[in-house]
């Protein structure tokens, strides 16, 4: 066979999908790296969530799906701020980091396990450490979805690629604590009370096979993260399908043939 039906051979699966050549091609050079998070409760709280993290170069696009939280405060949709943790121990706190005993584990508390703000997951805006109190760009609500790519600073991207990066998200509902600490300031903002910033949802940022959100995340719409996740899917597959074209037109080629 020569050189020119080799190459026809090779890229014929793609052909036959109806994939145009020229868009198969990228997913040879496909270097995003996937990240993904799962939330668990923190300090009575009753939520859950998903966060995935795709990361190329430092650019990061995050989808994420959270449901159960605190639904409100002062009457309006509760704000939940939350962040990238880095520079600590990449795990979540236990029971033993409630150093005053009030049956809270403060922001502050839980800093030798999650670390200081590396990055924050604001709706819009500022995402670095100084946005990480404002309620003003924090997602909302007992549930919420939320996607967006931002640009990574270098030390919340060696923190990831180390695994010590962790996903808290904040805000727990009052009536959950106790009487202690249902009189206690926020240890971040002392206008607010101390369950406005603390904990409510943590899970350690590890590298992750899946290129898409596992089944059961929330569905509360948007579906922001189809048009990052598809391609993907797309390329990787199309690869595949040309890596088994050409093995397989080689089997077929008649014995001495060239």
């Amino acid at each position: 066979m020569n050189k020119k039906k080799l190459t026809l051979a090779l890229l014929a699966p793609a052909a036959v999908l109806g994939v145009p050549l020229a868009a198969a091609a990228p997913a040879f050079a496909q270097t995003a790296t996937t990240y993904q998070a799962t939330l668990n409760p923190l300090n009575h709280a009753t939520g859950s969530g998903q966060l995935m993290l795709q990361l190329s170069g430092n650019q990061a696009t995050i989808t994420e799906n959270v449901q159960g939280l605190a639904a409100t405060f002062g009457g309006a949709a509760y704000p939940h701020v939350q962040h990238i943790h880095i520079n600590a121990q990449g795990v979540c706190p236990g029971p033993s980091a409630d150093k005053n005993g009030d049956g809270v584990i403060s922001t502050t508390e839980g800093a030798p396990f999650y670390g200081a703000i590396g990055t924050t997951l604001s709706t819009s805006g500022d995402t670095s450490p100084a946005a990480g109190t404002d309620i003003k760009v924090a997602p909302s609500g007992a549930s919420f979805h939320y996607t967006r790519t931002i640009t990574l600073d270098s030390a919340t991207l060696s923190s990831i690629k180390a695994g010590k990066a962790v996903i808290v998200v904040h805000g727990l509902d009052p009536a959950t604590l106790s009487s202690t600490a249902q009189k206690e300031k926020s240890d971040l903002v002392p206008s607010l009370p101390l369950a406005a910033t603390s904990p409510a949802l943590c899970g350690p940022l590890l590298t992750s096979q899946m290129s898409q959100m596992p089944s059961g995340a929330a569905g509360t719409g948007g579906g922001g993260s189809s048009g990052v996740q598809d391609p993907w899917l797309l390329g990787a597959g199309a690869a595949t399908l040309l890596a088994a074209g050409g093995a397989l037109a080689l089997r077929r080629r008649p014995v001495g043939q060239k």
